[in-house]
């Protein structure tokens, strides 16, 4: 028998991995858990079963937490807290770095569990998932180790609430667990009902760890379980993996309480394919970033967009790669595809499918089991940009394809999508690559290559994926907050009406600042506008509903602001604070004589400062490239947020809009800015200032009126990509409500002051810009 006669005979398996090992370990444990709470497993009480969802097998029996359960946890994590982060960085490292050594120990044990419980590929739990947990527990002992010297003023929040998904549970796990430890936090964590089996195993490598009671909590049950962490008043932050829908509701149940939020949410991932790729590098590729867990990967390419001169070719390949792929026992290392979740996943999926009757399906030619939650890999080609399946997200084996001609239709199709989570480039010509990459409306782009993750390279999506980055200095400081604490905000009112005549005898009809002209309000309402001394200043015009459209609308228009260069930007900065200084003492005036103080002179000045603070930042906000385990690199980048629309301080009538403005649009955003409410003419003052600045029409629009009209809506509009709240009057609850309709990011101050002369403008530097990961690899 000759060698290639050899290769084209041989079979592929079996080759079973044990799972003597883990199933004793649940014995020992009594296959029956209760809560894991203040360093010790509790008593269990109502319970649920952990199946594996390959064979119907009960493998053990969880706890249904209570109410109490969660009070009970929190309330160890809140004792526990003061004297974990008070153990300092170097301290808390010690433990990372114990946690990560023993998931290396037990890395065997908790890859067989993992697919036990999950359905997952041993394969794929053994060689991704497990070693991935581990860099991110030695990644953030580093973190921690730094963080003293690097991050000196910033704190812990204090108590994290973190809510982990089916799909990744012990990646999430550690994404979760190890920032929130590193930074001096304590945790009370909710694993997914369906596969909670490695959290309590971690649970119990944390008792091996000799990690200090109260640190680590861990509470099982349904979403029952996770609505009480994400409402408990005990709890600082919430971090949820999990579904756009549940993470909109999270966002309404945590406006206005205060609490630091990140979601990771659903996501409709394009995979680009142009007519100059390696087509057979790509098949590989897809393979891994759509059959993957068997497609329940948030970020996985399940939308796949093919240059029509190579479609029909890249089809007929990627058909002869699917029916070669392997579905079977998870713990068969030969095996490519694995079990569902759960028969409900199950269900979901071939529900979908099902409904679907446009295109052609193609379902991969392997066996399939006889019994178990499996789903065959499936191709469903000629599908429309508006189908169903091309937008929604299927979180199954099932991959949906259409064409494109040119880079700008791929744009345009990989961009129409109300998610924003990854992407995949594949080209040969890096120019083409490059170019398309800055280009999509994702958090993580990866360039012919899917599904690579470090604990260095942040992670997150825009959108309706959500907001907040995992990984690298980004995500450790979303478990950070600043060591000074902020003083209460009073609600500033405006001077009373007075019986004086007009302070100036020629009026000059102040009016609303919209797409680069002056525009008088829709409603056709105006508030006058008293100085101390009982003199008429003027009428300051009352901004509506439409007059928010119009403005929003102007600055979609203002798009090409984003694409200029930092140094651009920077010069017309500067040319405003150049104008601004020419006017310094009318714009003085103008503030004392409105707020009855003798503030002018020092907001006037300080606003200069930031101005020229901005500029020189312009072009100084630099990303950074990730230090990845990777014959390549992971490019961290700094984009700019899109639409702002903020609420301007009242107490700073123009040192609070200039402070918001120009680091904003210094970054490439455009603003649409509710002024000062009882102090507005330094802002219709100010558009002066703009109209001779050069700043293009639409980039800074200016509206007056009552903030409470305003802040709806803004924070609704859809346009509008993030919501900032600096009002004196506490419109925090209904601003973060409002803006779960799409998941815009917002940043209200619950009425807590500002002080708005400090000279580090980096805090709205960072709210106004969002980080995209591009990953190039290269070389061999």
């Amino acid at each position: 028998m000759t060698v290639k006669e050899i290769f084209e005979t041989m079979e592929y398996g079996p080759a079973p991995e044990s799972a003597v090992e883990a199933l004793s370990w649940l014995v020992d444990q009594g296959d029956c858990f209760g809560p894991f709470i203040d360093g010790r497993f509790t008593a269990p009480g109502a319970s649920f079963d952990a199946i594996n969802p390959a064979t119907g097998e009960v493998l053990a029996h969880l706890t249904q937490a209570t109410a109490e359960d969660v009070d009970a946890a929190v309330a160890a994590a809140r004792r526990a807290q003061p004297k974990w982060e008070g153990l300092g960085g170097p301290g808390r490292a010690t433990y990372l770095y114990a946690l990560a050594r023993l998931l290396q120990k037990h890395a065997r044990l908790f890859a067989v569990l993992e697919t036990l419980d999950s359905g997952k590929p041993i394969r794929e739990a053994r060689d991704i998932d497990v070693p991935l947990a581990q860099r991110h527990f030695y990644y953030h002992a580093g973190l921690a180790q730094l963080m003293e010297v690097e991050l000196p003023e910033q704190r812990a929040l204090g108590v994290c609430g973190q809510i982990i998904p089916w799909n990744f549970p012990l990646l999430m796990l550690a994404w979760k667990i190890a920032p929130a430890l590193a930074a001096g936090n304590t945790v009370v964590l909710k694993p997914a009902e369906q596969t909670s089996l490695t959290a309590l195993l971690f649970a119990d490598i944390c008792h091996q760890a000799g990690l200090p009671k109260g640190v680590v909590n861990i509470v099982t049950g349904d979403g029952a379980v996770g609505e009480a962490i994400a409402s408990h008043p005990g709890v600082d932050k919430i971090a949820f993996t999990g579904s756009t829908e549940v993470g909109r509701r999270i966002r309404v149940a945590t406006a206005g309480s205060g609490k630091s939020l990140t979601l990771e949410l659903g996501g409709k991932s394009p995979y680009v394919v142009f007519d100059d790729a390696d087509l057979d590098s790509a098949v590989e590729g897809l393979v891994d970033a759509i059959w993957f867990n068997q497609g329940q990967v948030c970020c996985a390419g399940s939308r796949l967009l093919v240059q029509e001169s190579v479609a029909e070719r890249f089809h007929v390949k990627l058909r002869a790669r699917m029916d070669k792929l392997r579905v079977g026992d998870p713990l068969d290392k030969c095996t490519d595809v694995g079990a569902l979740v759960s028969a409900e996943q199950l269900s979901r999926v071939t529900g979908m499918v099902a409904a679907n009757s446009a295109g052609t399906t193609h379902r991969a030619a392997c066996d399939m089991p006889a019994a178990g939650c499996f789903y065959p890999p499936t191709l469903i080609t000629g599908l429309a940009p508006s189908d169903p399946l091309m937008q929604e997200e299927i979180f199954g084996p099932v991959l949906v394809s259409t064409t494109f001609r040119t880079p700008a239709e791929a744009v345009q199709l990989a961009n129409n999508s109300r998610y924003g989570l990854a992407a995949t480039v594949w080209s040969e010509n890096i120019n083409t690559a490059l170019d398309i990459a800055p280009k999509l409306a994702a958090g993580v782009v990866w360039v012919n290559a899917a599904n690579l993750f470090d604990a260095a390279a942040p992670f997150g999506g825009v959108r309706e994926s959500g907001f907040g980055r995992e990984g690298g200095w980004e995500g450790l400081a979303a478990y950070t907050q600043p060591r000074s604490k902020p003083k209460p905000l009073a609600a500033v009112a405006a001077m009373p009406a007075g019986g004086g005549g007009p302070a100036d005898p020629i009026d000059r009809t102040p009016k609303l600042y919209i797409g680069g002209k002056q525009a008088r309000p829709d409603g056709g309402y105006s508030q006058a506008i008293w100085s101390k001394s009982g003199a008429l200043l003027g009428h300051a015009p009352i901004a509506g509903r439409k007059d928010v459209r119009n403005a929003v609308e102007a600055a979609q228009g203002a798009a090409g602001w984003a694409g200029t260069t930092g140094h651009l930007r920077a010069q017309i900065l500067y040319y405003i604070a150049e104008n601004l200084s020419a006017r310094a003492e009318d714009f003085t005036r103008r503030i004392d004589a409105m707020t009855g103080k003798r503030q002018g002179a020092a907001e006037v000045d300080t606003a200069i400062r930031h101005l020229f603070t901005a500029a020189a930042w312009a072009d100084k906000w630099d990303g950074r490239t990730a230090n990845v385990p990777l014959r390549g690199m992971a490019v961290a980048l700094k984009e700019p947020v899109g639409i702002i629309g903020a609420l301007c301080a009242d107490e700073a009538p123009l040192l609070g809009l200039v402070t918001v403005m120009a680091p904003a649009i210094a970054l490439g955003n455009r603003v649409v800015l509710a002024a000062s409410e009882p102090f507005p003419l330094a802002a219709t003052d100010f558009y002066q200032i703009l109209d001779t600045s050069d700043v293009p029409a639409g980039v800074v629009n200016i509206l007056t009126g009552p903030h409470a009209d305003l802040a709806a809506p803004l924070a609704a509009h859809l346009g509008v990509d993030a919501v900032w709240s600096f009002s004196s009057t506490d419109l925090s609850a209904g601003i973060e409500r409002a803006a779960a309709g799409n998941l815009k990011r917002t940043w209200v101050n619950n009425a807590q002051a500002r002080d708005w002369h400090d000279p580090d403008l980096r805090p709205f530097l960072e709210q106004a810009s969002e980080v995209k990961t591009i990953w190039l690899p290269y070389g061999a």
